[in-house]
């Protein structure tokens, strides 16, 4: 009966810790696990003068931590702070996971950060400043105080965090920081697609009184804005390489064409980690043919 009993509590366990690795593994947000590992290959691509640079230690160091841990790190946090938000976000439902308290998140969340952290003894000075702004905005974005997500524009200025793996990853192959147009351009992208992610959520906010970009402008006016970030981030590329603005122009054209149609923006939203693979494909393409072909 012993025996039975440990076996029982052995398989009891078993299924807890299997549990909640894969509960971690739902609010990491597989599907956009590339919207912070994507940057560190763009990154890498553009910073490399050579084959042997895209395999540096550096480098894959930095796409291992950013493709997982950083997006627990990252979603996490979110998750613990928009508990109440979340009970009535219908997003929660099926897509995505909701944080109900369980005890394995805020110790994930602190390895996860502390991984980060480890990254500073693994890559050239030149990156660090890059990979210390991404923990302080992924954790101001959603703790209190500062809390980002909830001040119009704030929310949407502090999402440059995305492309902070990819300038981080440029700086470590190259020794250098990447250029200013690319930062610009990939800052303005981030902020476009961090408030079209808002649309669906407009009303979810305002009955929970949250007051993000999205819910400030309205719909209609949300989509002006992604449109005019988008295009903006298009310019700033193109004044790099035409082909980078030719690639990046795919954005402002999918806005106008979502809101002139009947396609509902919580569908379309979900067409977006597709859409941004294969641009991101494109792009790191563009540099790896540089590095072989010059």
């Amino acid at each position: 009966m012993t025996d039975d009993s440990n076996s029982a509590g052995a398989v009891d366990s078993s299924r807890g810790v299997a549990g909640e690795l894969s509960y971690l593994l739902v609010l990491s947000r597989p599907r956009f696990w590339l919207y912070l590992a994507g940057p560190v290959l763009v990154g890498v691509a553009y910073g490399a003068s050579s084959v042997g640079e895209l395999l540096e230690p550096a480098a894959v160091a930095l796409f291992v931590y950013f493709l997982v841990p950083a997006n627990v790190f990252l979603y996490g946090v979110n998750d613990i702070f928009d508990r109440e938000i979340d009970a009535a976000n219908p997003k929660k439902d099926d897509r995505e996971a909701r944080y109900r308290g369980q005890r394995t998140v805020p110790p994930a969340v602190a390895l996860t950060g502390g991984l980060g952290l480890a990254l500073f003894a693994l890559v050239p000075r030149a990156a660090w400043p890059w990979i210390a702004g991404f923990l302080v905005l992924g954790a101001a974005y959603s703790a209190p105080p500062l809390r980002f997500k909830t001040t119009p524009l704030l929310d949407s200025v502090s999402n440059g965090l995305y492309i902070m793996p990819g300038a981080a990853a440029y700086a470590a192959v190259a020794g250098s920081q990447p250029p200013v147009l690319a930062v610009v351009g990939g800052w303005l992208w981030a902020m476009a697609m961090h408030t079209f992610s808002a649309i669906p959520d407009i009303e979810p906010d305002r009955e929970t009184g949250i007051t993000t970009t999205a819910t400030a402008l309205g719909e209609s006016r949300t989509y002006a804005y992604c449109g005019a970030c988008w295009l903006a981030s298009a310019v700033a590329f193109a004044a790099l390489d035409p082909r980078l603005g030719a690639a990046m122009a795919v954005y402002p054209l999918l806005v106008v064409a979502i809101a002139t149609s009947s396609v509902a923006v919580d569908r379309a939203y979900w067409w977006f980690p597709a859409i941004n693979t294969v641009v991101g494909a494109a792009l790191t393409m563009g540099g790896l043919w540089v590095i072989l072909y010059g």
